[in-house]
């Protein structure tokens, strides 16, 4: 598994997977689920829609970061659940690391002087 790194370049893409996976340490949500948990925890600063959240979710399971599983909700059909796994949690420590190192950084650049 490659390094958990944040980068100019990649800060969209490492962030989502941030929220993501920091939603589904929680426990196991359906994508819905995961879109309004992450809405609601970051005071509507993050948000999600379907022709993002779903891809990113796909890349993830393929990665073997996490693990769907389908159900059956009644009357609403087939739902697709996500759960973190081992490999997932360990990804997600070694974001949390670069990214509170990034927040660091970042805001010892824009502060500058300030105090």
């Amino acid at each position: 598994m490659a390094k958990a790194a944040v980068e100019t370049q990649t800060l969209t893409r490492s962030c989502n997977e941030l929220l993501i996976l920091s939603a589904l340490e929680r426990g196991p949500k359906h994508g819905y689920e995961l879109a309004i948990d992450i809405e609601e925890r970051g005071a509507g600063m993050f948000g999600f829609k379907h022709g993002t959240l779903y891809p990113i979710l796909h890349k993830l399971e393929k990665r073997k970061l996490i693990r769907g599983a389908w159900s059956d909700e009644g009357p609403r059909g087939r739902r697709k659940s996500y759960e973190l796994t081992e490999r997932g949690r360990r990804y997600l420590d070694e974001l949390r690391t670069s990214w509170k190192a990034f927040s660091e950084r970042l805001l010892a650049v824009i502060e500058g002087g300030r105090k």
